[in-house]
């Protein structure tokens, strides 16, 4: 660096602290030992990746964990963070801007600033979006003195999330007909069903992912409009830990509302101008008497209910955080708000890549593949991206990466492990396909989706114990027309057929 203010250069910098960026830049780190990698992130704690396992081909599992950004430079020495946000980037001079009045100078850049929480209602006190570890604190908080609250959403983390909630009427709206349709279908939602109602809860297993807190960095008079805006997206186990249970002393109360949305939130003042009639948490059929209670806040929905509560959870997925990039800079924008990649992961500008939440896949996608905004994909391409940028560096061609080949996610939902593979809600398939189903309550619940005599998808949830073999019949695309219904025969060993 010549004289004072120059600005810093990096041959390699990457934007965003979450789980995209923190791979891409250990990849890169790895790859170029003698470079310095810059890695801007808002945030002082980045995610890292924890006990990483690949469970199959496609498979893997992974804990995720909050780390100061001072961990990340021990394991990697030439790894310079720089903690700060992104003012603007002027790709044309490949410079990026940070807030705290910095330029620095890239070669290459990737984005990985991820996404942020798709709120119904921006700037309302009582309504909370659930991303990241700041809101889910938040949302304890608030949990603590509430007697009933409406969850909005039917993703991962508006599932675990109702099933988490302990003391507490909760009421749940949902658009489709059945719970938890970015995952499941009708079938799945009903096997889960009976353990929102059930009313004792086994103890939960003990959980991997501990939290890092930064000292003080709560005493700073952070204002909400900050930690809105910061914070990486949660893990499958965020909720545990957080002590999840309202005031009142019964277990479970949920009531599901399905396909509706919200139409309005009227704040308490506007509710009782309106003159109209909220609905007390439901009882049975013949519940049509007015709720006594007085409600901070009213919700209506488009099926015409009014309930009162004390706050909504908005848990309606998210929007890829784009808005600081924009500017000045043209990106070719997907319809979901992301920044469009090709196979390499690069983005519409020269020698700018993007991986993770921030990005929509724009290449023509294998046809058991499909993007979806999850911790593993977001591994995954941050990891390929660094691969995609080295290669470019150094004038190598590169192969997409295998783990585009198949959509393979593995979760834990109410407490059953859950593997979903291929197009398992037969997605993009027309009418075209048939499913196939076994289920024992309780236990397991297994549905294949078959095209032409081929596997196309997968669902299983349970300990089934079929995933690697569903997984290789997806993959070699081999034709069971033979087997029949034979396939999800239990008393047949299945895995003996297709070693």
């Amino acid at each position: 660096m010549s004289g004072p203010g120059a600005a810093a250069r990096g041959r390699f910098a990457v934007v965003g602290g979450g789980i995209a960026g923190v791979t891409c830049a250990e990849k890169l780190a790895a790859e170029f030992p003698s470079e310095d990698i810059l890695l801007v992130t808002a945030s002082p704690v980045i995610k890292a990746v924890t006990n990483f396992k690949q469970v199959s081909k496609t498979l893997e599992e992974f804990d995720v964990e909050e780390q100061p950004s001072s961990l990340l430079e021990k394991r990697y020495p030439n790894i310079r963070v720089i903690q700060s946000g992104v003012k603007q980037l002027k790709s044309d001079e490949h410079k990026i801007y940070t807030e705290d009045g910095k330029e620095y100078i890239y070669e290459k850049l990737c984005l990985c600033a991820g996404a942020k929480p798709k709120l119904i209602a921006e700037g309302n006190p009582y309504v909370l979006g659930i991303r990241d570890t700041d809101s889910a604190q938040a949302f304890q908080k608030n949990l603590a003195q509430a007697e009933r609250i409406v969850v909005v959403g039917n993703g991962g983390i508006a599932l675990e999330l109702v099933y988490e909630i302990q003391g507490c009427e909760v009421i749940w709206a949902i658009k489709d007909k059945a719970i938890g349709n970015t995952f499941f279908d009708a079938g799945a939602a009903e096997f889960l069903l009976p353990k929102l109602t059930a009313g004792s809860r086994e103890t939960p297993i003990e959980c991997k992912r501990t939290k890092y807190t930064v000292e003080g960095s709560e005493e700073k008079g952070r204002s909400t409009g900050a930690s809105d805006k910061l914070g990486s997206a949660l893990g499958p186990d965020w909720h545990e830990g957080l002590h999840l249970k309202g005031t009142k002393e019964f277990s479970h109360k949920v009531h599901i509302e399905i396909l509706c949305e919200v139409k309005t939130i009227h704040l308490q003042q506007e509710f009782m101008q309106l003159q109209q009639t909220s609905l007390p948490f439901p009882k049975g059929e013949k519940n049509v008497e007015a709720d006594e209670v007085l409600w901070p806040v009213y919700v209506e929905l488009t099926n015409g209910k009014i309930y009162g509560c004390n706050f909504i959870v908005s848990a309606t997925g998210v929007v890829p955080n784009v808005e600081p990039f924009l500017d000045g800079n043209n990106f070719a924008v997907g319809e979901d708000g992301g920044l469009q990649v090709d196979q390499h992961m690069h983005t519409s500008l020269a020698d700018v890549y993007a991986a993770g939440d921030i990005c929509t896949a724009a290449w023509e996608p294998s046809p058991l593949w499909h993007q979806m905004r999850l911790w593993t994909q977001a591994r995954q391409m941050g990891w390929y991206a660094a691969k995609c940028m080295a290669a470019d560096a150094l004038g190598e061609s590169i192969d997409m990466d295998f783990s585009f080949e198949l959509f393979a996610h593995i979760t834990k939902f109410f407490n059953y492990k859950v593997v979903v593979l291929g197009k398992y809600n037969a997605q993009g398939l027309g009418s075209e396909h048939e499913l196939m189903l076994r289920c024992t309550k309780g236990h397991e619940y297994v549905k294949v989706v078959m095209q032409h005599g081929r596997m196309m998808g997968a669902v299983l949830i349970g300990e089934t114990d079929l995933e690697e073999t569903f997984e290789n019949l997806i993959l070699n695309q081999m034709d069971l027309s033979a087997y029949g219904e034979d396939l999800l025969n239990p008393d047949i060993d299945i895995e003996d057929y297709f070693d």
